[in-house]
């Protein structure tokens, strides 16, 4: 029998887990900070356990779990992978997550190698599914004769058309802070053979108009550095590269606006006031007045703007009590105050869009384009698309390992024809998979 150890039990771990229960040869025990979550998830399944297991506050836990398993899934956020890696690394288990690889992350890859285990990294949606879809177009090319002098990518997790009921646009599927963090992010890609670097606090002022056809008029902004992957992908010399993420319209404007606000801060600190209408007073600087009209001046806005209709639909002109967060940031508060109004309505469906296009020179005849689309819906009271595309990546990914199937070793993400192709087909017999249109 076969061990897994998930660490997260969190809105995307659902189908990883259940996927892993389907496993004839496998135990899998959560592990949560909230062990209700983890015992929801794993049910009076006999093959499935929920520990408490609460990282920040005692991280032995990590030590005290990890020898105990053939191999951890990582679903806790980012900064506490690394941790997890270690004890994988001491103790002889491999480590499957859904995050970009860090910094601290990819030098652990000698140590891997040594220890003769896999870090299996990005093997969620984005990243992950994102980087087999292009891999595996890219190898066609080339093995077409042809070479990609041109990589556009755009992601988004949206309410499906018929849930798409708030002025936001958007309702949350992984966490919300998560969410507002992403926002904070500066950006580096190519275009047209022109570097371009957008610092975080101007991301949002940085967006275009993307057409996905079936579905209407999207807003894209670009996704972290983008130039890494050029190398991952092997085009480098490609005149283009750019990966973004993808959002219904008035978006961007309105997180701009929030960013300007300084609501993206992640500072703690006790002087909020009392409430949002407080809060709002002291960082525009506008001690009496219409507030409406104050933050309209403040950001350089019409006050008629529809910008400003969404702040007040968030209640952020409002005398309001601030939610009580832990930390204290403005950052935190703002998650707070968003998450119950951009809440997905029970049998609502959530929509993934990912669209990959593909500028190709062949050296004998003319250039071409390829798009490839995955669209993707929840099901209504059942799996979300997000939890779906998230973590069934993760999950068959983490069986190949188990099984043998993928025997590499070191700091790994999915961009070898041993891993994303097996990936992919299987995600396609459950109905993810992309259309390709060659032009």
């Amino acid at each position: 029998m076969k061990q897994v150890l998930v660490f997260g039990a969190g809105l995307v771990a659902g189908p990883l887990v259940r996927y892993l229960l389907d496993q004839p040869d496998f135990h899998v025990t959560v592990a949560s900070r909230t062990v209700s979550k983890a015992q929801e998830l794993v049910g009076d399944h006999p093959r499935g356990r929920a520990v408490a297991a609460d990282v920040e506050r005692h991280p032995a836990v990590i030590a005290e779990l990890v020898p105990q398993a053939d191999l951890v899934v990582s679903m806790l956020p980012y900064t506490y992978h690394p941790q997890v890696a270690g004890q994988c690394i001491r103790h002889g288990k491999h480590l499957v997550t859904t995050s970009y690889v860090s910094d601290a992350m990819r030098a652990l890859d000698g140590p891997a190698r040594q220890a003769g285990i896999i870090l299996l990294n990005e093997m969620g949606l984005d990243p992950g599914i994102d980087h087999m879809e292009a891999m595996r177009v890219i190898h066609q090319v080339r093995q077409a004769g042809g070479r990609v002098v041109g990589f556009r990518s755009y992601c988004g997790g949206l309410p499906a058309p018929e849930a798409n009921t708030n002025p936001f646009g958007y309702k949350f599927s992984w966490s919300p802070r998560g969410v507002l963090l992403a926002g904070r992010n500066a950006a580096h890609y190519r275009q047209d053979g022109q570097e371009v670097f957008i610092p975080g606090p101007e991301l949002f002022a940085h967006y275009e108009i993307v057409h996905i056809p079936g579905l209407g008029d999207f807003e894209g902004y670009p996704n972290r550095d983008s130039l890494p992957y050029a190398t991952t992908y092997g085009i480098e010399d490609a005149r283009t590269m750019f990966r973004g993420t993808l959002r219904n319209l008035g978006w961007c404007p309105t997180m701009k606006a929030l960013a300007d606000l300084g609501l993206f801060d992640t500072t703690e600190r006790d002087d909020f006031g009392r409430t949002w209408a407080d809060l709002l007073r002291q960082l525009t600087g506008y001690p009496t007045g219409d507030l409406r009209q104050a933050v309209a001046a403040h950001l350089g806005l019409d006050p008629a703007d529809e910008v400003l209709d969404r702040l007040a639909w968030l209640g952020l002109f409002d005398d309001q009590p601030l939610p009580p967060v832990t930390p204290p940031t403005l950052l935190d508060a703002l998650s707070a105050q968003m998450q119950p109004r951009l809440r997905y309505a029970p049998g609502e469906r959530d929509m993934i869009i990912l669209q990959h296009e593909f500028e190709i020179e062949y050296p004998d005849r003319p250039a071409g384009r390829i798009v490839s689309t995955l669209i993707d819906y929840g099901t209504p009271y059942g799996e979300t698309s997000m939890s779906r595309t998230v973590g069934l990546p993760a999950a068959i990914g983490a069986r190949m390992i188990l099984e043998g199937a993928i025997t590499l070793t070191g700091v790994q993400i999915p961009v070898t024809p041993q891993i994303y192709e097996p990936v992919l087909a299987e995600l396609a017999t459950v109905g993810i998979a992309f259309q390709e249109i060659t032009a």
